[in-house]
């Protein structure tokens, strides 16, 4: 087939990641289809995608338009170099106007959403949803969510792409670890394994803040602790803070201290693969945002749930029900029910050093049979009927 692809290259943007190229992108060209990558930097785009935050309103009601009509402009002149079969996109509202998508479509272009984050923040794409031929959906409880939006929903849960997370020959440096941002209930998670004699180390966005030599802020100028709040202002995660101080439902505890060596900063795609290869267990928590402050708290399957076993990792995550659909636990993962669970299946595990060597073999194993993005895409385009178009089918 040949494809219009649209989507940023990672998914936390202040972090320099090309986790969705690498995943999707590539995954696509891999399966031998003809791919067009809309030329457009995504960054601000992507740094600003909740309308109901009034700093990132301001700069969506400019943005959206202007992506827009550069879209059009390039997907129809794509179209017009040789026709386009598919229009693959990683968008949210914040993206593009949704009669871009009717257009799209109406050139005979089938039209599919990929989209992850619907377990907790489905009303970001609740515009444009509906306006998809397909969206590919890897939360399979938000199947029904999408259908009431009027949308066409396929399940498609996440993967790896072989061809980026594979084993590396390098020394293991590290007994426990874990890569991604610090929020929800990962600090205080790693702060129960480190009073407990666990030497866990924290890699990404955030932990840094919570080292032990971290300075306590001073009193800025009136003027820029104005600029501050204002900033803090600017994300969900700041409002709802804001919230809790006013009505004193703030959690009375602070935020756990991490010790200078065990915090370590955002690495990059080679860094974060690398890691699983210098670890002997790579940790995996489940919890969706702040969503374990409310009644209702959401988890998810996540990339790191493929990425770390098709990179030849050790595996221990948060036991959920679904990861049983794609794994056997206890073979191929390890799955934890609370933190002492945790606990207790680390110190079996690093006193195991065979069953970990032989589960993290099987876990890879699994992934190269069964979760490939290659393999995901080509399930998705036998339900949407694309298995025989185009020139280059998979």
């Amino acid at each position: 087939m040949r494809i219009f692809y649209a989507s940023d290259t990672t998914a936390v943007p202040p972090v320099q990641s090309n986790v969705w190229r690498n995943n999707l992108y590539l995954s696509l060209r891999a399966l031998g289809h003809d791919v067009v990558e809309f030329e457009y930097d995504f960054g601000e785009t992507f740094r600003n995608l909740d309308p109901s935050i009034p700093a990132q309103a301001a700069f969506i009601r400019e943005n959206r338009p202007r992506l827009t009509r550069e879209l059009l402009r390039q997907v129809r002149a794509a179209h017009a170099a040789r026709p386009i079969d598919l229009f693959f996109s990683y968008f949210y509202d914040a993206c593009v106007l949704p009669e871009a998508i009717d257009e799209i479509r109406s050139l005979g272009i089938v039209a599919v959403n990929w989209y992850c984050n619907a377990s907790y923040q489905l009303h970001l794409v609740r515009e444009i949803a509906p306006h998809y031929d397909w969206c590919l959906v890897p939360e399979k409880f938000r199947l029904p969510d999408y259908e009431a939006l009027g949308a066409h929903p396929i399940y498609c849960q996440e993967a790896a792409n072989p061809d980026i997370y594979r084993p590396y020959d390098v020394p293991i440096s590290y007994d426990v670890s874990f890569v991604g941002q610090s929020y929800g209930d990962r600090p205080a998670y790693v702060r129960f394994l480190l009073d407990h004699g666990v030497d866990v180390h924290a890699f990404g966005p955030g932990w840094e803040r919570l080292r032990a030599s971290a300075a306590p802020p001073r009193q800025a100028h009136p003027l820029r602790r104005l600029g501050h709040i204002a900033r803090r202002l600017s994300t969900l995660d700041g409002w709802r803070r804001a919230f809790e101080r006013l009505t004193g439902s703030a959690a009375s505890a602070p935020a756990p201290v991490i010790p200078d060596a065990n915090a370590g900063p955002p690495l990059s795609d080679e860094e974060m693969i690398l890691l699983y290869s210098r670890s002997k267990i790579n940790l995996g928590f489940s919890t969706c945002g702040e969503t374990h402050r409310s009644q209702e708290r959401i988890v998810q399957i996540r990339l790191r749930d493929f990425e770390i076993p098709m990179s030849g990792g050790f595996y221990l995550v948060e036991h959920m029900d679904e990861l049983a659909e794609f794994f056997e636990i206890g073979k191929e993962i390890a799955c934890y029910r609370d933190r002492d669970d945790l606990l207790d299946k680390i110190r079996y595990y690093l006193a195991h050093d065979a069953e970990r060597d032989a589960i993290r073999r099987a876990g890879r194993e699994r992934c190269l049979r069964d979760h490939t993005w290659q393999r995901r895409f080509q399930d998705a385009f036998r339900q949407m009927g694309l298995s025989g178009r185009g020139s280059a089918s998979p």
